[in-house]
């Protein structure tokens, strides 16, 4: 398969190069030329100078224009994180080192709190990268102003080599054709495919049941990742992967992955691939502008896809070879019985666009149910009371054996008030980005989280501006969920705290909102909610395993003098693309007792 071709960004950072360096350098030469002068040994020092007087220039003059449009427009600009360094590479390298060792998200809300905004531009190297955890930035970015907002170049750019032209890297007119193609395959018939559901979580069940039975513990992080893989592989592609049957980790010889533990099959090899290729692309945004000057001379995902594409490849020219030789006897297949890769084999036979189109499905429907799967998991282990009210539930309405339908799942509510309550605290995406499209734009007034005088004017956007917003933290935050906003507490779907949320249901978006909402969040639930039922059968007591986690895995001990969760996480909770618990989940389960019964 041809690789992907994308040199935009080099091309962008070239022109970048002579933008920054061979104009003002140029400027120069004619000018000294022009009047005689003879710089001799100075000419680099001095050159080297206006360059980065040049700079100091475009920077201050650009500032002074965004003061004078906000103003027309009857706003203000964001307050902007002061570092000590020129172009606030400090803050840069502060926001990276927090990613990387500080509690996830951490960085960015000790920037809001010292700031006393809920909506910040850390301006690095002269560009504007706006962060937000307003929740009426928010609405306005995802919904009610959805319009002035994209995906946007740079985030295509970021992401070009990935995931290409799926529908999570494109915008307008493509997204929407996208949108429209996925969407049948996520109907309702689809995502309550219980058989489905059934005949995966039974393999998954079983390496469980057998490592229980040996009172040995199970990395269920990457357990998950394989179910959510083999589902989503056979709904959407048609295809058995069959990875549950491949070498699990192993414990206590287990070293970090990407984001988990470390395997070694076929399945390992994909999915640490997939996996750095996210860490490339998180990393890319945490170097802002200019990384592209770092990866000149090689795209650092490119190593990543010729593993994923050894994976991939096969499958694709498998059904494009079965199509070909269906047409050529005359045949056909109906839209509405295929899978989605044959329906896409139905409509282009180039395998790069194919290719884009199932990395982007399978990103969505393999990681986000892995990592909602995983921290529900986590949070049964951290709150025994909770898993015995959900075991309870399941057998009050369901039994210790009965497959579950669609009816009995809606109606276990606890379960679903767990459900919600960890993806309020863990969002499968808990930050995202936009970028503001060719015209400046005025936020609406700034929520309450920090203190404002009324007569304050709302912030001003300018144009291709990047937003980085953090629904995470919108989701933990006091003002809108009370003091107890960090506590575990499924309870607060259920009493009268549940109007907080039904009063303004902008203050959780797990899978998004607006147009751009997630369109396999049903499919997300129903396969978690399936699961859960089925491991509640089974198992009665869940327990974590710290002892097998992967060395620097665990949260470090200065973690416990922090606030918030950071004091309590017994798991380091990581962000490449999706959530996910750096270095796996080792956890024990215990079976259900006969008296249960």
């Amino acid at each position: 398969m041809p690789q992907h071709p994308f040199s935009r960004y080099r091309l962008r950072i070239l022109q970048d190069f002579v933008r920054i360096f061979v104009f003002p350098i140029l400027l120069l030469s004619l000018a000294f030329k022009a009047t005689g002068i003879r710089l001799g040994l100075l000419a680099v020092p001095v050159h080297f100078a206006f360059i980065v007087l040049c700079a100091f220039a475009r920077d201050w003059y650009g500032q002074l224009l965004q003061r004078q449009e906000a103003y027309k427009m009857g706003g203000r600009v964001v307050p902007q994180v002061k570092g000590k360094w020129p172009g606030n590479i400090d803050v840069m390298l502060r926001i990276k080192n927090a990613a990387h060792n500080d509690y996830l998200c951490q960085g960015f809300l000790d920037l809001f709190q010292e700031y006393q905004s809920t909506t910040l531009n850390l301006r690095i190297l002269g560009a504007d990268l706006m962060i937000t955890m307003d929740e009426e930035h928010i609405k306005f970015l995802s919904a009610t102003g959805f319009n002035h907002f994209w995906r946007g170049r740079r985030q295509k750019e970021r992401m070009e080599t990935f995931l290409g032209a799926g529908i999570f890297n494109r915008d307008d007119d493509s997204w929407k054709v996208h949108r429209s193609m996925a969407r049948p395959f996520f109907s309702r018939d689809r995502v309550t495919d219980f058989e489905l559901f059934e005949r995966h979580s039974d393999k998954a069940l079983s390496v469980i049941s057998s490592l229980a039975s040996a009172k040995a513990p199970i990395e269920v992080q990457d357990l998950f990742a394989r179910y959510t893989l083999d589902t989503a592989a056979e709904a959407l592609f048609g295809e058995r992967i069959d990875s549950m049957n491949g070498t699990l980790p192993v414990p206590g010889q287990t070293s970090m992955s990407a984001k988990g533990s470390l395997t070694t099959d076929d399945f390992g090899a994909f999915a640490q691939a997939f996996e750095m290729a996210q860490e490339v692309i998180v990393g890319r945004t945490h170097k802002g502008y200019f990384w592209p000057a770092l990866q000149l001379f090689k795209d650092d995902v490119q190593p990543h896809m010729e593993v994923i594409d050894k994976w991939i490849e096969p499958i694709i020219a498998r059904v494009l070879s079965n199509k070909a030789q269906m047409r050529k006897a005359g045949l056909s297949t109906k839209v509405e019985h295929s899978t989605f890769l044959e329906y896409l084999a139905e409509n282009t036979e180039d395998p790069q666009v194919i290719k884009d189109q199932l990395l982007n499905v399978l990103l969505a429907g393999r990681d986000t149910t892995a990592a909602l799967l995983t921290f529900v998991t986590y949070m049964m282990a951290m709150h025994p009371e909770v898993a015995r009210k959900m075991r309870a539930e399941v057998l009050q309405h369901i039994g210790e054996h009965n497959a579950p339908t669609c009816e009995a799942i809606k109606s276990l509510r606890y379960m679903h008030a767990v459900i919600n309550e960890t993806l309020r605290l863990f969002p499968p995406v808990p930050q995202n980005i936009r970028e503001c499209r060719d015209e400046p734009i005025v936020f609406p007034q700034s929520d309450a989280t920090f203190p404002t005088s009324a007569d304050e004017p709302s912030l001003y956007v300018p144009a291709n501006t990047p937003i980085l917003f953090v629904p995470m933290w919108t989701q933990r935050n006091p003002v809108h969920w009370g003091p107890d906003a960090d506590v575990f507490d499924p309870d607060r779907w259920l009493d009268e705290r549940l109007s907080r949320f039904v009063e303004n249901p902008m203050i959780f978006t797990p899978f998004g909102a607006g147009p751009r909402i997630c369109i396999g969040q049903s499919y997300a639930r129903n396969e978690t909610s399936y699961f859960l039922v089925r491991l509640l059968q089974q198992f009665d007591t869940f327990t974590l395993a710290p002892e097998f986690q992967p060395e620097g895995s665990l949260p470090p001990s200065e973690w416990k003098n922090g606030s918030g969760r950071k004091r309590i996480e017994q798991i380091r909770p990581a962000y490449a693309l999706t959530l996910y618990v750096k270095g796996g989940l080792w956890m024990r389960f215990g079976r259900a007792s006969d008296s249960d019964s």
